[in-house]
């Protein structure tokens, strides 16, 4: 029996007795229940065996290319050997950027399992990190530089891990990390399952992961056979005008035009918008909010185009796309392979088209691809869609459903007039039809939602 003084309960003791007492009470989920929630019918045939390894094996490599479900694949097992009752981080899943430590965040809260699960990153405010780390998630989430800074500050035990996930582990490695993941490495020691992941042909298991016998899971050719690659000549070395007489043959598809430089996205997009194609950037010199919104208006369809560094040649999560466009063409094949597995995935056909003056001498791993005759179309058409920010999130306990309810009833909007909803911790994301943004805002501005009092604005 738990007797506790309520008038001098402080705010951090309430919120330990509120989850004790929901793992207390906590019924386990079932895999049916959470692919139920999740509105998916039937697992794929590499997230079967990936749960079967990881449930029977101490060790899984798992190499499976972009877009095919590996985050659902080891998060399903995991959660399975979590105890409801341990208030201590019992995985820790270690991932090379921001995007992707949110992206896995969100797919375990929408597994509506109970367990807590935070992401903690470079260029997030520290102090969010301590209010979210006070209470221990069951799961964390987050880049090396900032995890192993935690772990030196010993914000959070070690003891209880068990699990530990190497999401995308050659991308960390690739962008500096090895020592810090060295560091992390050493301070989990109470492991009893390591779980790699990449979606690199031959990625080399560093030493310092101490594997012995892993269990090899290789999907690397699945999707393969759908991907063409077409070569687009130009006569000018700076490309930009070839770039826009192909987007003009292509038209109304969404894409992604991957560049080298953040200054070369800077130049291309000051091209595009001069001649009134609609687009987004990501790159790593724009602040986080920044890139969040870039792809938030992507997959919502308020722009159809994203410019691109190979920040996202893979890890953050996207739709499928039509096609992509090397507008430099990486120095490495396999950064060349990552960026192509953002069309073409799951099945699915799609192109990739590597734009080249035509002086230009291809890298070898083009060769084979066949050119491109372009046939002049006219502009792609602009989105019907435009994107309003509403401050009130899940913290304010409002749902996509509370959402979309104020938007059908208050607002008049039919469902051809509203879009994709998403929703964050803080704040969320409604596509309208261009023609309603404004009255939407007139009419839903600082009203109450779920009690909270929301702002709209167009973003």
């Amino acid at each position: 029996m738990i007797f506790i003084a309520l008038n001098s309960i402080t705010i951090h003791d309430q919120l330990r007795l509120n989850t004790y007492l929901c793992r207390m009470t906590m019924e386990p989920k079932t895999q049916q229940d959470i692919l139920y929630k999740l509105g998916i019918n039937t697992l794929n045939t590499m997230q079967l065996a990936a749960a079967e390894a990881i449930e029977s094996e101490d060790e899984v490599l798992l190499l499976s290319p972009t877009g095919s479900g590996k985050t659902l694949a080891f998060l399903l097992p995991i959660i399975a050997t979590l105890d409801p009752q341990l208030e201590e981080v019992q995985c820790l899943i270690v991932v090379p950027t921001r995007e992707l430590a949110m992206q896995i965040e969100q797919v375990t809260r929408q597994m509506g399992t109970g367990y807590k699960v935070n992401a903690v990153y470079g260029g997030r405010a520290g102090y969010k990190d301590q209010v979210d780390l006070r209470h221990r998630p069951a799961i964390l989430v987050g880049t090396p530089g900032r995890l192993a800074d935690h772990l030196r500050r010993e914000n959070f035990s070690a003891d209880f891990i068990q699990t530990l996930v190497l999401d995308e582990y050659d991308k960390s490695l690739e962008i500096g990390f090895e020592s810090e993941m060295k560091e992390i490495v050493a301070a989990v020691f109470n492991l009893n399952k390591k779980i790699l992941t990449s979606a690199t042909p031959k990625a080399v298991v560093p030493d310092f992961v101490g594997f012995n016998a892993p269990k090899v899971l290789d999907y690397l050719q699945q999707g393969k056979p759908q991907l063409r690659i077409r070569t687009v000549s130009t006569s000018h070395k700076d490309k930009l005008e070839g770039l826009f007489e192909l987007l003009c043959h292509l038209g109304n598809q969404p894409g992604i035009i991957f560049c080298n430089f953040k200054d070369s996205i800077q130049r291309v997009s000051e091209h595009l918008s001069d001649h009134g194609i609609a687009h987004g950037c990501f790159h790593g010199g724009m602040e986080q909010q920044d890139r969040e919104t870039a792809l938030v208006k992507f997959r919502n369809g308020t722009h159809q185009l994203l410019l691109a560094t190979d920040l996202a040649a893979r890890g953050i999560d996207i739709p499928e796309i039509r096609f992509i466009i090397h507008y430099h063409l990486p120095m490495k094949e396999h950064e060349f392979v990552h960026r192509n597995g953002r069309t073409a995935r799951m099945f699915n056909d799609g192109t990739a088209y590597v734009l080249h003056w035509e002086r230009e001498r291809l890298l070898e791993f083009v060769s084979g691809a066949s050119p491109l005759k372009l046939e002049r179309g006219g502009l792609p058409a602009a989105s019907d869609w435009e994107t309003i920010m509403i401050s009130g999130g899940r913290k304010d306990k409002i749902s996509k459903s509370d959402i979309a309810g104020l938007f059908f009833k208050q607002a008049q909007l039919t469902k051809d007039e509203l879009g994709a909803i998403e929703l964050k911790q803080d704040v969320a994301f409604v596509a309208v039809k261009k023609d309603k943004t404004q009255k939407v805002i007139q009419l839903l501005d600082n009203t109450k939602l779920k009690n909270t009092k929301i702002r709209l604005r167009l973003i």
